[in-house]
């Protein structure tokens, strides 16, 4: 049955207009944003069948481009459009947080960083510079490395932050293949930099690690040396 033939208050859609967004699960949000489905799959059966595929809609928005259009039913279109959306949620975030709203709360500095580096394939390292008020002043991925390591230069990240006119660092990097468990360089790293911010009147606020299907913040943990 073709999604138009449903009820109306199961349609996709018309759920999320009559009873709000949050109400939607993930694979009705999905279905939205595909439109259509085919000949055999109706739009929320095709989002499903991707969910399950994929293991979420986090995993399938940052699966390469190859394993998606692999997929029956999605072409490059349908493939675009889902770009699309992860880049209006990442551009979203952005618009908010430098236009006043405060990184004062670790998850939300865990889902920003989580939708920069999300689809990252070699391990990056981010640095945001903010300022007293925990606004975002810049974000930048400055070091990019391989599928399992990333150098960092000290040097280059503070000077990048006092370049910005940042009062406090959060830094970032990824685990594509991996968990977010810190390794003991990734803790080294930390207590390196945090004493070299001290020097300069930086504050290291929180070091956060994307992994392959989670996020940890060292803050929120209290990893070493927080």
């Amino acid at each position: 049955m073709a999604i138009k033939d449903w009820h109306q208050e199961d349609r996709p859609r018309e759920k999320l207009l009559n009873l709000g967004p949050e109400q939607l699960t993930d694979a009705e949000i999905l279905a939205i944003f595909l439109r259509t489905g085919t000949k055999q799959q109706s739009a929320l059966e095709l989002a499903r069948s991707l969910i399950d595929h994929f293991g979420g809609i986090a995993e399938l928005l940052a699966a390469p481009q190859e394993a998606v259009l692999s997929c029956h039913g999605i072409g490059t279109a349908k493939y675009a459009q889902l770009l699309a959306s992860l880049e209006m949620g990442k551009r979203y975030l952005a618009s908010e947080l430098k236009s006043g709203h405060s990184l004062n709360r670790s998850q939300m500095v865990k889902d920003y960083i989580t939708t920069q580096l999300r689809r990252e394939t070699n391990e990056v390292f981010a640095v945001l510079c903010l300022d007293n008020g925990l606004n975002l002043l810049d974000f930048k991925i400055m070091f990019v490395g391989g599928i399992s390591s990333c150098s960092i230069c000290i040097k280059q990240v503070l000077r990048h932050g006092l370049e910005q006119g940042a009062s406090q660092l959060i830094v970032a990097h990824n685990h594509p293949n991996q968990n977010a468990t810190p390794s003991s360089a990734d803790i080294h790293l930390t207590e390196t930099l945090k004493a070299a911010c001290q020097t300069i009147d930086l504050i290291l606020v929180d070091h956060i690690i994307v992994g392959r299907n989670d996020t940890l913040s060292f803050a929120e943990t209290g990893t070493p040396p927080f």
